[in-house]
């Protein structure tokens, strides 16, 4: 009979995978992993089985985690640019907080070796952030967009701000409130 598996262990390895990945992309070696997780690189395999299903593993655990972050106190009832305001603010927090992550991320929203069947129930978790969007654009709040292009904005627009707050760390709020500001002024209708 096989011994049950670790959820301790399972952890250790994602987040050691989300450093190794954040840093080194998703070439980084599950040697590399397994020893920064402090297990025998066999062990790892019996957790995945291929560093393939480590890496889609890893990016829905990444998913979950941000979305658990931004989800929090989710003003469900505020206006579409209160609830971009709230989104914005945690997923700052949540990247600042959190740096290997946010690379880690990052790195596999971008690899092949991120399945379709992956990406899809990444996405599912923020269903109710796709259904504020479709409300903004019907009610035309938000600039009609395609929404990948509005994703990409996001993205590259929290970057930057990452960026800013990892040099000087002491003005996370100043960072936070002028990237919000840059952002609405590029995915609304003012």
């Amino acid at each position: 009979m096989a011994r049950p598996l670790s959820e301790e262990k399972r952890n250790a390895i994602l987040a050691a995978a989300a450093e190794a990945v954040g840093s080194l992309g998703v070439s980084a070696s599950t040697a590399k992993i397994a020893k920064d997780a402090g297990i025998a690189e066999g062990t790892l395999f019996v957790y995945f089985p291929t560093k393939d299903d480590l890496l889609n593993e890893l990016y829905l655990a990444l998913k979950a985690d941000m979305k658990a972050a931004i989800a929090a106190g989710y003003p469900t009832e505020a206006s579409v640019k209160e609830r971009c305001e709230h989104l914005w603010n945690q997923s700052i927090d949540w990247g600042a907080k959190n740096p290997a992550k946010r690379r880690a991320l990052r790195q596999l929203g971008v690899s092949d070796k991120v399945t379709e069947a992956s990406r899809k129930a990444g996405m599912a978790a923020f269903r109710d952030i796709q259904s504020m969007l479709d409300e903004g654009f019907q009610s035309g709040i938000l600039r009609q967009q395609p929404k990948d292009m509005l994703g990409a904005t996001t993205d590259v627009l929290t970057d930057m701000v990452l960026e800013f707050i990892h040099r000087d760390p002491g003005n996370i709020e100043s960072y936070r409130r002028a990237g919000f500001e840059t952002y609405w002024g590029a995915i609304s209708n003012k």
